[in-house]
């Protein structure tokens, strides 16, 4: 992939506002904007001005000014993407906005393709591709442990961590091929010795990015949490607490919801997706038998389930609930699952005792005694969802994957290092061990782009945003 043409975009979010940015990247751009730029003192030209300066001044079609501006000038290598940068920053009126983009589209710049300015900062080598990657995600985040894991990704400890295993592994390789090119002599360029020890560390460390992706894929994606129960108690009301607001429809009338609300909020740093779902109970109600339906599918894809029910009915009710309890438990053993007894506001001293040690006598799961309606023991729920989520990566600040593709680059990987690992075992001949460093540096290449092709390059890059 070659780019030698000027591409412009608007790097700011479309719509009104203060101000917007428009960034222009290519061989030309400093000169299409000093052609199009008159500067309010001193009429100066920005092709003899230093990089990384800013200056006042017009954006001109013609004769008719458009706006007053600044202009910031990144002149190459010392830009986002290698390449000479121009940034325009003008009044954010959408009229204004588009008069300059389609000025520059006449003068002979093009429209930049989603991602095209970090796709060419990455060919020019400013990044690699799990960095690139990583600003798609650090755009994305929207919870401060996506954020962190996104700016440590971004800053190369990932990558930086799978190129030096690679340099090394690169080396032994390089050995290796050398004894084949010696054959005949029978003689060792690389130790054994050293190279398992390699081995084993490489081992080590992928089979601990491995396991990372567990925490990575709930950072990225929120983690979702199943809240059910029968109809009516409390449910919406539950989630309306834990996100400050009127979510859900709150109703006496059993059976209220009949399909699923969704909806994030951040719980100490950590992305929580809620899954409001219909209440479980015998139905002949069509519509309302769907959507318990889709409450098991919802369990069933949530990380962890609260079974939710009405500390008021417990004592007539409390066998059932049991019950009820114990065939979610025995679907999805495996599955953390936190019972909550709503409406405690509505209990006497005697009947909370009474309920809590009812409750302890529960094996399998973590109860907490709340009032949705008053938020006494929401802050112990949350408290509690977080201790369910193995966070200790990402407080430790280790480097954590998050990305798909990266952890099926690194499951093959795995897969190779074992082979060569068997092989030095059995002492099979270098050719064959050859072979399968070969290919576990491919897998280690595709993670850093190394080794790369445009179908990969153009389905990363077509998920990023127009004007990044």
């Amino acid at each position: 992939m070659i780019y030698n043409d000027t591409i412009i975009a608007l790097a700011t979010a479309s719509g009104n506002g203060a101000i917007a940015v428009l960034r222009l990247s290519g061989a030309e751009a400093i000169d299409l904007a000093n052609a199009h730029f008159r500067s309010i003192h001193s009429g100066k030209s920005l092709k003899t001005q230093k990089s990384h300066t800013v200056h006042l001044g017009h954006v001109l079609d013609d004769q008719r000014i458009i706006d007053e501006v600044l202009v910031t000038l990144f002149k190459n290598p010392h830009s986002y993407t290698g390449e000479d940068v121009v940034e325009i920053s003008c009044h954010g009126s959408t009229y204004i906005q588009q008069e300059i983009l389609q000025l520059f589209l006449r003068k002979g710049c093009r429209m930049a393709n989603a991602g095209e300015f970090t796709l060419r900062a990455f060919l020019n080598g400013k990044l690699d591709l799990s960095q690139a990657e990583a600003v798609a995600d650090l755009i994305a985040s929207d919870n401060e442990a996506s954020h962190q894991v996104a700016m440590q990704q971004m800053r190369g400890g990932f990558s930086s961590e799978i190129a030096k295993l690679r340099e090394e592994l690169l080396n032994f390789a390089s050995l290796i091929e050398l004894e084949l090119d010696f054959a005949e002599e029978d003689v060792e360029f690389a130790d054994r010795t050293q190279f398992k020890q390699l081995v084993d560390r490489i081992t080590f460390v992928l089979k601990r990015l491995i396991d990372s992706f567990a925490v990575g894929n709930v950072i990225k994606n929120g983690i979702p949490v199943a809240i059910v129960g029968e109809p009516n108690v409390g449910k919406s009301t539950l989630l309306n607490a834990l996100l400050n607001e009127e979510r859900a429809i709150v109703s006496e009338i059993a059976g209220t919801t009949r399909d699923t609300i969704e909806d994030e909020i951040s719980i100490g740093g950590m992305g929580f997706r809620f899954i409001d779902t219909a209440g479980i109970r015998e139905t002949e109600d069509v519509v309302e038998s769907i959507g318990i339906k889709k409450t098991f599918e919802k369990i069933a894809q949530s990380q962890v389930a609260i079974y939710l029910f009405d500390a008021t009915e417990f004592a007539d009710k409390g066998e059932r609930f049991k019950v009820e309890l114990e065939k979610i438990k025995n679907k999805y053993p495996l599955k953390p699952l936190l019972v909550l007894a709503n409406k405690i506001d509505k209990l006497s001293e005697t009947e909370r005792e009474n309920l809590e040690v009812a409750l302890s006598a529960i094996e399998g799961s973590q109860h907490i005694m709340i009032s949705a309606k008053t938020g006494d023991g929401v802050e112990q729920l949350t408290d509690s969802l977080l201790n369910l989520i193995n966070t200790g990566a990402l407080r430790n600040n280790e480097t954590i994957v998050t990305n798909s593709r990266h952890y099926d680059a690194l499951l093959k990987a795995f897969e190779e290092i074992q082979k060569v690992k068997e092989g030095l075992e059995t002492e099979l001949s270098g050719d064959l061990l050859a072979i399968d460093i070969r290919q576990a540096l491919y897998h280690f290449g595709e993670i850093t782009g190394e080794i790369t092709n445009d179908d990969l390059l153009g389905n990363i890059f077509a998920n990023f945003c127009i004007g990044k």
